[in-house]
């Protein structure tokens, strides 16, 4: 029997699959760095609004994630795949949603439930994308060399994706000056009717900047999606085929919450994924109010996300070369002197940046390791439960819900901490409360939660000979499943046997 001949992905395959990392990534970025001043500042919702739109907009989020996946596992197989539909359908109505989130409505008094319910449909149609893009990397090739490399491509543009958005949003809405008040507790009738008409103009400008902004995003959202349809074919395990029918989803759900190394794995990147958005989610008010750089900040978003695009291809070499749990402990960890840094240095825009780029080195790794680690859960799931396919939508969602519904709680808690500190909405300076609750937000808390999520990845099993010993084991099953005198009972015993 001659072995089958090994699936190569040509680059023009790895690049169109990469790009549909794009759209979650540009969107998110614009989302987690701007949404909150949005809100607090253009908007002008009240802190505690704010912090309700937040967690519950994240919350819904995460649950969507595994709603999304049952419905998935439930999809049968099209002539385009089971996967695409979803991403195909889900695309025009997300962008729409996502314009009317920048939108600022004419009624004052109905501004937070706007907010939430676009916030929320937004987050729910982008589900309808990703969890699928996400499960489709166990679709493109049954080679792991081919998959890791395809996911270096992705992770490569997602953070180009995070570049563009940072850059996008940032750009366009730093070209104008979003007004501030120098005493928000002065009522002086004549200090608020000289400014009154220059301050409702200046606003307004803001306004529709970020609505420029968004137009763009949404341009690229739907660029993305086009060239990721066009340029990908799923394609079905050949012992999949074999199987008479997919496992129902409350099972396939318990054998996946029982499996040792996945669980692990949510627990390690659980941390350290709320680290960086944490960080992500109050940088901009970090950089205008504690450091003092009012006009820098989407410059240092924008030097962090560069760093990070440039050492993707370094860190997919490291992990090649020195495995993928060493690339954790030594990638992730980098960003605590750093931070250590900024949380005891006094404000200085050159030592910023400079700490700006250097976290983007580790902002790469965290991007990179989690999803190019997740493919070794499930081959290492599929050999200890061979008759439970169509189970990779469970993984995938599941993985994103335990980390959107934490951080959900962690950007809510954040905001309602900046409202008991006392944050002034429009303020142009902030009490030093508010200071130091952002000081604490941004580096602390992170800092903690790096290291916590590294003390329980230790805990983690499949490292790079298990790694080896499962390709090999999978390999025989695949070529045992595609041999043309293979019957479901020759099937059924190697699996027992592996």
């Amino acid at each position: 029997m001659q072995p089958k001949k090994k699936q190569q992905l040509s680059i023009c395959n790895k690049l169109c699959y990469a790009v549909g990392g794009a759209p979650y990534q540009v969107t998110g970025c614009a989302l987690g760095f701007f949404l909150q001043i949005y809100l607090l500042d253009v908007a002008q919702v009240d802190p505690f609004s704010a912090s309700i739109i937040l967690f519950v907009g994240r919350a819904w989020d995460a649950f969507t994630d595994p709603l999304v996946g049952f419905c998935i596992s439930k999809s049968s197989w099209t002539r385009l795949g089971r996967l695409m539909p979803w991403i195909i359908f889900s695309t025009p109505l997300a962008i729409i949603a996502y314009f009317l989130i920048w939108f600022v409505p004419d009624f004052p008094q109905g501004q937070a439930l706007w907010y939430l319910l676009f916030y929320c449909l937004f987050e729910t149609l982008v589900t309808c994308f990703h969890v699928p893009y996400s499960a489709l990397t166990m679709f493109i090739s049954t080679e792991q060399s081919e998959r890791d490399s395809a996911t270096a491509y992705r992770m490569t543009v997602e953070v180009l994706g995070t570049v563009l958005g940072t850059a996008i949003q940032g750009q366009i809405v730093g070209q104008v000056d979003t007004p501030c008040l120098q005493d928000p507790k002065d009522s002086s009738l004549a200090t608020e009717g000289a400014n009154r008409t220059q301050s409702t103009t200046s606003l307004k400008e803001t306004q529709n900047a970020y609505l420029l902004a968004a137009g763009v995003i949404a341009s690229i959202y739907v660029v993305c999606a086009v060239i990721l349809t066009l340029g990908v074919r799923e394609q079905r395990e050949p012992y999949e085929t074999q199987q008479a029918e997919p496992m129902s989803f409350f099972r396939g759900l318990r054998l996946v919450m029982s499996h040792g190394p996945y669980v692990k794995l949510i627990a390690g990147f659980l941390f350290t994924s709320l680290a960086f958005m944490l960080v992500e989610g109050n940088f901009a008010l970090f950089c205008t109010y504690t450091l003092g750089f009012r006009n820098e900040f989407q410059n240092l978003l924008l030097a962090i996300m560069l760093s990070a695009t440039f050492t993707i291809p370094i860190w997919q070499w490291f992990l090649t070369r020195f495995g993928k749990k060493t690339a954790v402990y030594i990638g992730i960890s980098s960003a605590v002197p750093f931070l250590i840094l900024v949380a005891f240095m006094e404000s200085n825009l050159i030592v910023t940046y400079v700490v700006a780029v250097a976290a983007g080195i580790s902002v790469a790794a965290a991007f990179l390791l989690p999803w190019s680690m997740l493919p070794d859960v499930i081959d290492d799931f599929h050999l200890k439960q061979p008759q439970s396919h169509g189970t990779e939508p469970i993984f995938f969602s599941f993985y994103v819900f335990f980390t959107k519904f934490a951080s959900g709680v962690s950007l809510g808690i954040s905001t309602l901490s900046l409202d008991f500190a006392g944050y002034q909405t429009r303020g142009c300076s902030q009490p030093e409360r508010v200071k130091f609750t952002l000081k604490m937000l941004v580096t602390i808390a992170p800092i903690a939660l790096i290291l916590l999520g590294l003390l329980l990845f230790k805990l983690y099993p499949i490292d790079e000979e298990k790694r080896r010993q499962n390709k090999k084991a999978l390999q025989a099953l695949r070529e045992e499943a595609s041999s043309s005198g293979c019957s479901d009972t020759d099937s059924t015993e190697l699996a027992s046997i592996l």
